[in-house]
């Protein structure tokens, strides 16, 4: 894709993502190429523009049991989060908090004491029984338009699986386990089976996905929950398997896992994911150096308040952000925790400096 030098006749606004909780008003820009071609030419390690979270379209429709039970639907039908919580695809209950803004399964009362109990216990979910071709009728040229980048979100991978099925304590446990670990990489490697099947149903029904973002969350605000080798040992070969199929389907992949999880980056890397981009806790200057160039890593700009600092102020944070993560070589993007800060002037100023810099 042969790609022109910026010219500033691209900085006519041509629509506006609305005002939210978490960001201003977005605008967007007359772009040389569709939002959908740019974010892809991101993914591709070839950006155009540095992408900004808001520019990717979610996607998570109700016939997925864990998009209702996590409260967490994007699709054509309107949904309330009000109305979330209920059972997931394995008939595990979950409940929504609404001041959390989101779902858990009720602790003391686990599915499972013991690993080894799945093979009895667990009852497969009829994934074809889920009504794909009614919600491809709704959501296909409506919601999934072909000029956006389309990302399905994926809800409780591996380890969040574990953990629904036992409580936290119990699934932390079984992953050291002796007399539980065979047990875990079995049902992990029977979960992959099963997501894998998930993803190319969402391929087969629904028209323009573009990827898919999946929840595995692996630590908590100063350690990850488990060693790297633990790590390696039992998820990335699964998760191998599941990205190699998204990769196969000429999609892209990213990860989303909370948590301090520097130490977890490289197995980030070997479970073949394109991105990642964890919590602010997270020293996301050093991970990107150290691995940028083999992962898409989500950056947060310098952190400022858009209602005292000036706009030249702002201009000139965007500035030497872009001349810090915005290297041809080594490309990133800008993390949804930065979305607040993407002011008119910040905005504008990133994504010229940005444009000048990837067209090189």
């Amino acid at each position: 894709m042969q790609i022109p030098s910026f010219d500033p006749k691209e900085l006519k606004v041509v629509s506006e993502i609305p005002e939210s909780t978490r960001m201003p008003a977005i605008r967007i820009y007359d772009y040389p190429v569709t939002i959908r071609d740019g974010v892809v030419a991101a993914f591709k390690r070839k950006p155009l523009w540095q992408i900004i979270d808001p520019e990717i379209n979610i996607f998570t429709p109700g016939i997925i049991p864990d998009n209702v039970a996590r409260s967490f639907v994007y699709e054509a039908n309107a949904f309330d989060p009000m109305n979330g919580g209920g059972k997931d695809m394995f008939g595990i209950e979950w409940e929504y908090i609404p001041v959390a803004g989101g779902s858990m399964v009720r602790p003391g009362k686990p599915f499972m004491d013991d690993a080894n109990q799945w093979y009895e216990k667990l009852t497969w979910p009829d994934i074809d029984s889920w009504g794909w071709e009614k919600s491809a009728r709704d959501n296909n040229g409506t919601y999934l338009k072909p000029d956006i980048f389309n990302m399905v979100w994926f809800q409780t991978g591996f380890f969040e699986r574990l953990i629904s099925f036992m409580d936290f304590e119990a699934a932390v446990m079984a992953m050291i386990d002796e007399d539980q670990k065979e047990a875990v990489r079995e049902l992990f490697d029977r979960l992959a089976d099963l997501y894998i099947k998930i993803l190319d149903n969402y391929m087969r029904y629904y028209e323009n996905i573009d990827g898919f973002y999946f929840h595995d969350d692996w630590g908590a605000q100063k350690e990850t929950f488990f060693s790297p080798g633990t790590a390696l040992d039992l998820i990335v070969p699964p998760m191998k398997r599941v990205t190699d199929f998204i990769h196969s389907k000429g999609r892209f992949a990213e990860l989303h896992s909370c948590g301090m999880l520097f130490k977890q980056v490289p197995n980030m890397i070997a479970a073949g994911w394109d991105a990642w981009g964890g919590q602010g806790i997270n020293d996301f200057e050093t991970i990107y150096d150290l691995y940028g160039d083999k992962i898409l890593v989500g950056v947060v700009p310098e952190r400022f308040d858009p209602k005292t600092t000036t706009e030249d102020e702002q201009r000139a944070i965007a500035k030497k952000y872009a001349e810090r993560f915005c290297n041809p070589e080594k490309p990133s993007y800008l993390h949804r925790y930065g979305a607040q800060y993407l002011t008119p002037a910040f905005r504008e100023t990133l994504y010229i400096e940005s444009r000048k810099r990837y067209s090189r």
